[in-house]
């Protein structure tokens, strides 16, 4: 991470999936320290939110201001390679962020006992842990997280909440869409659905699980 405080403002954010515009008027801001939590019901534009947080599209209009190089997103898909070991996972991560060793991201996800296990040989919960423990190896201060304990049971859930307030403490930001409690009281929240884009007409025949 590094050493200049981090910040993330969204102002008047709109924005499409598929050609559909979502949401229109998003605005929030972020300092170091500080969580954003997405609520709403499925379909209702959190994903394509996070997606143009981090720069996989563009916004139909508005800003977002933050430091270059400095979002780390972590999608539904756990994005590993089924014949690289979780270590290998990791140092391919680590390398291509210009970070060091990661043998702290394997002992804070619980996976050390697992560092020369293929992805292939995980279970779901352990590539889940595995996927997320790449934001540990990225160096950046701000975490874009979908659905972040999808797979992961209670034990997982409750250290990975642990790692999202380390990350907080040391003056990370974290945007999380979650349905689930992760016991970060001090989080703000944003309720999406609010901003639902006037011109959505057909993004009811949509499918939920893309947007």
């Amino acid at each position: 991470m590094t050493d200049a405080p981090a910040a993330l403002t969204v102002d008047s954010l709109a924005c499409a999936r598929g050609g559909i515009p979502l949401l229109e008027g998003v605005s929030f801001a972020l300092n170091a320290g500080e969580a954003l939590v997405l609520r709403g019901p499925n379909g209702c534009g959190k994903t394509t939110l996070l997606r143009t947080l981090a720069g996989l599209q563009p916004p139909l209009a508005g800003r977002i201001s933050a430091p270059p190089e400095s979002i780390a997103y972590a999608a539904h898909a756990d994005g590993l390679k089924p014949t690289l070991t979780a270590t290998e996972t990791l140092q391919f991560w680590a390398r291509l962020h210009g970070q060091g060793g990661v043998t702290p991201a394997l002992e804070r996800m619980n996976l050390a006992v697992l560092a020369q296990r293929q992805g292939q040989h995980l279970s779901a919960g352990q590539k889940r842990r595995l996927g997320l423990a790449r934001l540990l190896v990225t160096g950046r201060p701000i975490w874009v997280l979908d659905e972040p304990t999808v797979s992961l049971d209670s034990a997982s859930v409750a250290l990975f909440a642990g790692v999202v307030r380390e990350h907080l403490a040391r003056g990370g930001l974290a945007v999380i869409a979650t349905h689930v409690d992760l016991g970060l009281p001090e989080a703000r929240s944003l309720e999406i659905a609010r901003f639902r884009a006037t011109t959505r007409a057909a993004a009811d025949d949509f499918l939920e699980a893309f947007l």
